[in-house]
Protein backbone atom coordinates (compact mmCIF):
# COMPACT_ATOMS: atom_id res chain seq x y z
CA UNK A 1 0.00 0.00 0.00
CA UNK A 2 1.21 3.33 -1.30
CA UNK A 3 1.93 6.26 1.42
CA UNK A 4 -0.17 8.27 -0.39
CA UNK A 5 -3.36 5.95 -0.12
CA UNK A 6 -2.56 5.11 3.80
CA UNK A 7 -2.49 8.65 4.06
CA UNK A 8 -5.70 9.41 2.50
CA UNK A 9 -6.86 6.70 3.96
CA UNK A 10 -6.01 8.08 7.49
CA UNK A 11 -7.58 11.65 6.51
CA UNK A 12 -10.99 9.62 5.77
CA UNK A 13 -11.48 8.39 8.96
CA UNK A 14 -10.22 10.91 10.89
CA UNK A 15 -12.89 13.33 9.07
CA UNK A 16 -15.54 10.60 9.17
CA UNK A 17 -15.17 10.42 13.10
CA UNK A 18 -14.73 14.31 13.32
CA UNK A 19 -18.37 14.68 11.56
CA UNK A 20 -19.81 11.84 13.88
CA UNK A 21 -18.60 13.99 16.44
CA UNK A 22 -20.21 17.22 15.62
CA UNK A 23 -23.61 14.74 14.74
CA UNK A 24 -23.93 13.14 17.98
CA UNK A 25 -23.02 16.94 19.70
CA UNK A 26 -25.51 18.70 17.33
CA UNK A 27 -28.60 15.69 18.54
CA UNK A 28 -27.61 16.00 22.18
CA UNK A 29 -28.22 20.62 21.69
CA UNK A 30 -31.32 18.85 19.83
CA UNK A 31 -33.08 16.75 22.57
CA UNK A 32 -36.29 18.15 23.93
CA UNK A 33 -36.29 19.02 27.74
CA UNK A 34 -38.33 16.91 29.56
CA UNK A 35 -41.77 18.33 30.20
CA UNK A 36 -42.63 18.65 33.68
CA UNK A 37 -45.57 15.55 34.55
CA UNK A 38 -48.74 16.23 36.75
CA UNK A 39 -51.05 13.65 37.38
CA UNK A 40 -54.24 14.04 38.86
CA UNK A 41 -56.86 11.07 40.19
CA UNK A 42 -60.70 12.49 40.78
CA UNK A 43 -62.55 11.08 43.61
CA UNK A 44 -66.02 9.38 42.23
CA UNK A 45 -67.88 12.88 41.65
CA UNK A 46 -65.72 12.54 38.67
CA UNK A 47 -64.42 15.67 36.69
CA UNK A 48 -67.63 17.25 36.03
CA UNK A 49 -69.42 17.58 39.17
CA UNK A 50 -69.54 21.10 39.31
CA UNK A 51 -67.52 20.83 42.54
CA UNK A 52 -64.04 20.08 43.64
CA UNK A 53 -62.85 17.72 41.06
CA UNK A 54 -64.24 20.38 38.23
CA UNK A 55 -62.46 23.03 39.91
CA UNK A 56 -59.17 20.54 40.18
CA UNK A 57 -59.07 19.74 36.63
CA UNK A 58 -59.23 23.86 35.81
CA UNK A 59 -56.23 24.44 37.60
CA UNK A 60 -54.39 21.57 35.96
CA UNK A 61 -55.14 22.92 32.57
CA UNK A 62 -54.53 26.81 33.65
CA UNK A 63 -51.45 24.95 34.54
CA UNK A 64 -50.43 23.21 31.16
CA UNK A 65 -51.47 26.38 29.57
CA UNK A 66 -49.58 29.03 31.67
CA UNK A 67 -46.61 26.41 33.14
CA UNK A 68 -46.09 24.19 29.65
CA UNK A 69 -46.51 21.53 32.28
CA UNK A 70 -47.74 17.80 30.56
CA UNK A 71 -51.38 17.31 32.75
CA UNK A 72 -53.11 13.86 32.88
CA UNK A 73 -55.88 13.68 34.54
CA UNK A 74 -57.24 9.79 35.60
CA UNK A 75 -61.08 9.48 36.53
CA UNK A 76 -62.26 7.29 39.03
CA UNK A 77 -65.20 5.79 38.68
CA UNK A 78 -65.32 4.09 41.70
CA UNK A 79 -63.41 3.75 45.14
CA UNK A 80 -61.95 0.84 44.31
CA UNK A 81 -60.37 2.49 41.32
CA UNK A 82 -58.36 4.95 43.60
CA UNK A 83 -55.30 2.64 44.39
CA UNK A 84 -54.61 1.47 40.86
CA UNK A 85 -55.34 4.66 39.18
CA UNK A 86 -52.62 6.44 41.44
CA UNK A 87 -50.72 3.42 41.22
CA UNK A 88 -50.64 3.48 37.71
CA UNK A 89 -49.66 7.68 37.69
CA UNK A 90 -46.34 6.36 40.33
CA UNK A 91 -45.12 3.64 37.63
CA UNK A 92 -44.80 6.08 34.93
CA UNK A 93 -42.38 8.81 37.10
CA UNK A 94 -44.76 11.32 36.96
CA UNK A 95 -43.33 14.62 39.17
CA UNK A 96 -46.62 14.41 41.36
CA UNK A 97 -49.46 12.77 41.76
CA UNK A 98 -52.76 14.65 43.38
CA UNK A 99 -55.38 13.17 44.61
CA UNK A 100 -58.61 15.22 44.55
CA UNK A 101 -60.02 15.30 48.12
CA UNK A 102 -59.77 13.24 51.78
CA UNK A 103 -61.72 10.40 50.27
CA UNK A 104 -58.49 9.45 48.84
CA UNK A 105 -56.17 9.77 51.78
CA UNK A 106 -56.08 6.02 52.33
CA UNK A 107 -55.50 5.02 49.00
CA UNK A 108 -53.09 7.33 48.57
CA UNK A 109 -51.16 6.14 51.70
CA UNK A 110 -51.39 2.95 50.36
CA UNK A 111 -49.70 4.07 46.99
CA UNK A 112 -47.20 6.55 48.52
CA UNK A 113 -45.72 3.86 51.02
CA UNK A 114 -45.53 1.55 48.21
CA UNK A 115 -43.62 4.22 45.96
CA UNK A 116 -41.43 6.11 48.60
CA UNK A 117 -39.55 7.45 45.58
CA UNK A 118 -42.24 9.49 43.83
CA UNK A 119 -43.83 12.48 44.91
CA UNK A 120 -47.77 13.06 45.99
CA UNK A 121 -50.45 15.40 47.05
CA UNK A 122 -53.66 15.50 48.37
CA UNK A 123 -56.19 18.22 48.43
CA UNK A 124 -58.32 19.25 50.97
CA UNK A 125 -55.93 17.09 53.79
CA UNK A 126 -53.30 17.38 56.33
CA UNK A 127 -50.34 15.07 56.52
CA UNK A 128 -50.45 15.97 60.05
CA UNK A 129 -53.74 13.74 59.72
CA UNK A 130 -53.85 9.57 59.86
CA UNK A 131 -53.48 7.94 57.65
CA UNK A 132 -50.53 10.22 56.89
CA UNK A 133 -49.16 10.75 60.76
CA UNK A 134 -48.53 8.99 63.81
CA UNK A 135 -50.48 9.48 67.11
CA UNK A 136 -48.28 12.82 68.11
CA UNK A 137 -49.48 13.98 64.33
CA UNK A 138 -46.03 13.86 62.81
CA UNK A 139 -45.91 13.29 59.22
CA UNK A 140 -44.51 9.50 58.34
CA UNK A 141 -44.83 9.84 54.58
CA UNK A 142 -41.71 11.93 53.27
CA UNK A 143 -43.35 11.86 49.85
CA UNK A 144 -46.66 13.32 50.31
CA UNK A 145 -47.72 17.01 51.07
CA UNK A 146 -50.94 18.14 52.27
CA UNK A 147 -53.08 21.07 50.03
CA UNK A 148 -54.95 22.26 52.89
CA UNK A 149 -57.07 25.75 53.01
CA UNK A 150 -57.53 28.51 55.43
CA UNK A 151 -61.12 28.74 55.31
CA UNK A 152 -61.76 30.08 58.23
CA UNK A 153 -60.19 33.33 56.52
CA UNK A 154 -62.70 34.23 54.16
CA UNK A 155 -65.46 32.65 56.33
CA UNK A 156 -64.76 35.08 58.80
CA UNK A 157 -65.62 37.97 56.47
CA UNK A 158 -68.96 35.98 55.29
CA UNK A 159 -69.68 35.79 58.72
CA UNK A 160 -69.07 39.88 59.64
CA UNK A 161 -71.57 39.95 56.23
CA UNK A 162 -74.31 37.52 57.22
CA UNK A 163 -74.51 39.53 60.89
CA UNK A 164 -74.58 43.12 59.71
CA UNK A 165 -77.94 41.56 56.52
CA UNK A 166 -79.42 39.60 59.50
CA UNK A 167 -79.48 42.52 61.78
CA UNK A 168 -80.76 44.75 58.71
CA UNK A 169 -83.77 41.86 57.86
CA UNK A 170 -84.43 42.31 61.79
CA UNK A 171 -82.57 39.33 63.63
CA UNK A 172 -79.44 38.92 65.74
CA UNK A 173 -79.44 34.79 64.46
CA UNK A 174 -77.50 33.22 62.01
CA UNK A 175 -76.98 29.48 61.23
CA UNK A 176 -74.62 26.86 59.62
CA UNK A 177 -76.01 23.60 58.60
CA UNK A 178 -72.59 21.29 58.40
CA UNK A 179 -72.17 17.56 56.93
CA UNK A 180 -69.58 15.29 58.81
CA UNK A 181 -68.56 17.03 61.58
CA UNK A 182 -64.82 17.01 60.03
CA UNK A 183 -62.00 19.35 60.97
CA UNK A 184 -62.28 20.81 57.03
CA UNK A 185 -65.95 21.43 57.82
CA UNK A 186 -65.17 23.01 61.38
CA UNK A 187 -62.98 25.32 59.93
CA UNK A 188 -65.39 27.41 57.93
CA UNK A 189 -67.84 27.31 61.06
CA UNK A 190 -65.37 28.78 63.38
CA UNK A 191 -64.53 31.84 61.33
CA UNK A 192 -68.21 32.78 59.99
CA UNK A 193 -69.15 32.54 63.96
CA UNK A 194 -66.28 34.41 64.19
CA UNK A 195 -66.57 36.90 61.95
CA UNK A 196 -70.99 37.62 62.85
CA UNK A 197 -69.48 38.71 66.63
CA UNK A 198 -67.02 40.65 65.35
CA UNK A 199 -69.11 43.32 63.65
CA UNK A 200 -71.99 42.61 65.36
CA UNK A 201 -71.45 41.79 68.92
CA UNK A 202 -74.63 39.65 70.57
CA UNK A 203 -75.04 37.46 66.84
CA UNK A 204 -76.22 33.58 67.93
CA UNK A 205 -74.88 31.36 65.44
CA UNK A 206 -77.07 28.12 65.33
CA UNK A 207 -74.72 25.22 64.24
CA UNK A 208 -75.95 21.92 63.29
CA UNK A 209 -75.20 18.49 62.00
CA UNK A 210 -76.73 16.46 58.70
CA UNK A 211 -73.42 13.72 59.13
CA UNK A 212 -74.19 13.26 55.56
CA UNK A 213 -72.41 15.12 52.71
CA UNK A 214 -75.01 13.82 49.94
CA UNK A 215 -78.44 14.00 51.06
CA UNK A 216 -80.45 17.30 50.37
CA UNK A 217 -83.43 15.91 52.15
CA UNK A 218 -81.04 15.57 56.05
CA UNK A 219 -79.68 19.15 55.28
CA UNK A 220 -83.03 20.99 54.12
CA UNK A 221 -84.83 19.19 57.39
CA UNK A 222 -82.38 20.68 59.18
CA UNK A 223 -82.39 24.33 57.73
CA UNK A 224 -86.05 24.98 58.25
CA UNK A 225 -85.68 23.77 61.72
CA UNK A 226 -82.55 26.76 62.06
CA UNK A 227 -85.10 29.38 59.95
CA UNK A 228 -87.87 28.24 62.57
CA UNK A 229 -85.90 29.51 65.43
CA UNK A 230 -85.12 33.09 63.66
CA UNK A 231 -81.72 32.05 61.64
CA UNK A 232 -81.53 34.91 58.75
CA UNK A 233 -79.04 33.49 57.03
CA UNK A 234 -78.12 29.27 56.43
CA UNK A 235 -74.69 28.88 55.42
CA UNK A 236 -74.03 25.61 53.74
CA UNK A 237 -70.99 23.31 54.46
CA UNK A 238 -72.47 20.06 53.40
CA UNK A 239 -71.28 19.17 49.90
CA UNK A 240 -74.30 18.16 47.88
CA UNK A 241 -76.71 17.64 51.50
CA UNK A 242 -75.85 21.41 51.48
CA UNK A 243 -78.13 21.95 48.55
CA UNK A 244 -81.05 20.96 50.54
CA UNK A 245 -80.47 23.94 53.14
CA UNK A 246 -80.11 26.16 50.59
CA UNK A 247 -83.57 25.48 48.76
CA UNK A 248 -84.74 25.70 52.28
CA UNK A 249 -83.29 29.56 52.23
CA UNK A 250 -85.08 29.58 49.61
CA UNK A 251 -88.32 28.81 50.18
CA UNK A 252 -88.66 30.27 53.82
CA UNK A 253 -87.01 33.97 51.98
CA UNK A 254 -83.87 34.09 53.68
CA UNK A 255 -80.71 34.09 52.59
CA UNK A 256 -78.37 31.42 51.17
CA UNK A 257 -74.32 31.15 51.46
CA UNK A 258 -72.73 28.47 49.39
CA UNK A 259 -70.04 26.85 50.04
CA UNK A 260 -66.21 25.81 47.96
CA UNK A 261 -67.41 27.13 44.66
CA UNK A 262 -69.26 30.14 43.54
CA UNK A 263 -73.24 29.11 44.22
CA UNK A 264 -74.99 32.31 42.68
CA UNK A 265 -76.43 30.41 39.84
CA UNK A 266 -78.62 28.60 42.06
CA UNK A 267 -80.74 31.92 42.29
CA UNK A 268 -81.08 35.73 44.14
CA UNK A 269 -81.37 34.13 47.44
CA UNK A 270 -77.78 33.07 47.47
CA UNK A 271 -75.82 36.17 49.35
CA UNK A 272 -72.22 35.28 48.54
CA UNK A 273 -70.05 31.52 48.70
CA UNK A 274 -66.87 30.98 50.45
CA UNK A 275 -64.86 30.13 47.61
CA UNK A 276 -62.24 27.42 48.27
CA UNK A 277 -60.14 27.56 45.21
CA UNK A 278 -59.30 24.03 44.44
CA UNK A 279 -58.38 25.08 40.95
CA UNK A 280 -55.05 27.23 42.17
CA UNK A 281 -53.66 24.86 44.90
CA UNK A 282 -53.37 22.50 41.85
CA UNK A 283 -51.99 25.23 39.72
CA UNK A 284 -49.48 26.72 42.66
CA UNK A 285 -48.40 22.97 43.33
CA UNK A 286 -47.46 22.71 39.57
CA UNK A 287 -45.33 25.45 39.91
CA UNK A 288 -43.99 24.47 42.99
CA UNK A 289 -43.03 21.27 41.02
CA UNK A 290 -41.86 22.76 38.16
CA UNK A 291 -39.77 25.14 39.97
CA UNK A 292 -38.42 22.65 42.92
CA UNK A 293 -40.07 23.96 45.21
CA UNK A 294 -42.24 21.32 46.00
CA UNK A 295 -42.45 20.36 49.92
CA UNK A 296 -43.58 17.19 50.56
CA UNK A 297 -43.90 15.58 54.30
CA UNK A 298 -45.78 19.50 54.83
CA UNK A 299 -48.68 21.35 54.37
CA UNK A 300 -48.98 23.49 51.74
CA UNK A 301 -51.82 26.53 52.88
CA UNK A 302 -53.95 28.39 50.20
CA UNK A 303 -55.51 31.22 52.11
CA UNK A 304 -56.57 35.26 51.39
CA UNK A 305 -52.69 36.16 50.93
CA UNK A 306 -51.90 33.71 47.88
CA UNK A 307 -55.55 33.43 46.37
CA UNK A 308 -56.42 30.03 47.72
CA UNK A 309 -59.85 31.17 49.21
CA UNK A 310 -61.94 34.09 48.04
CA UNK A 311 -65.67 35.89 48.51
CA UNK A 312 -68.01 34.70 45.95
CA UNK A 313 -70.14 36.84 43.93
CA UNK A 314 -72.32 39.29 46.17
CA UNK A 315 -75.82 39.90 45.50
CA UNK A 316 -76.67 43.21 44.55
CA UNK A 317 -79.35 43.75 47.57
CA UNK A 318 -76.68 44.03 49.69
CA UNK A 319 -75.70 47.38 50.84
CA UNK A 320 -72.32 48.26 49.50
CA UNK A 321 -70.82 50.03 52.64
CA UNK A 322 -71.82 46.31 54.59
CA UNK A 323 -69.56 44.98 51.68
CA UNK A 324 -66.81 48.04 51.99
CA UNK A 325 -67.21 47.01 55.91
CA UNK A 326 -66.48 43.22 55.19
CA UNK A 327 -63.47 43.83 52.77
CA UNK A 328 -61.64 46.20 55.68
CA UNK A 329 -61.22 43.25 57.27
CA UNK A 330 -59.22 41.40 54.57
CA UNK A 331 -55.65 43.32 54.90
CA UNK A 332 -56.30 42.70 58.56
CA UNK A 333 -56.05 38.95 58.22
CA UNK A 334 -53.58 38.76 55.39
CA UNK A 335 -51.19 41.25 57.99
CA UNK A 336 -51.99 38.75 60.83
CA UNK A 337 -54.12 41.56 62.56
CA UNK A 338 -56.74 39.38 62.73
CA UNK A 339 -56.66 35.94 63.25
CA UNK A 340 -59.89 33.59 62.87
CA UNK A 341 -60.05 30.34 64.92
CA UNK A 342 -59.62 27.17 63.02
CA UNK A 343 -61.61 25.30 65.83
CA UNK A 344 -65.19 25.90 67.37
Amino acid sequence: MSKRWLSAALIAVITGSLALAAGLVRSSAAAPAVDTRVGLVSDVGRFNDKSFNQSALEGLKRAEKSLGVKGRPVESRQTSDYVPNLASLAKQHYDVTISVGFLLANATATVAKKYKDESFAIIDYSVHAPPFADKKGTPQLKNVQGLTFATNENSYMIGCLSALMAQKDGGNTISAVGGIKLPTVDIFIAGYKAGATKCVPGTKTIVDYSQDFGDQAKCKEIALNQIAAGSKVVFQVAGGCGLGALDAAKEQSVWGIGVDRDQAFLGSHIMTSAVKRVDQSVFLTAQAIKSGKFQAGTDAVFNLKNNGVGIGKISSEVPKDFIAKMNALRPQIVAGKIKPPTHL
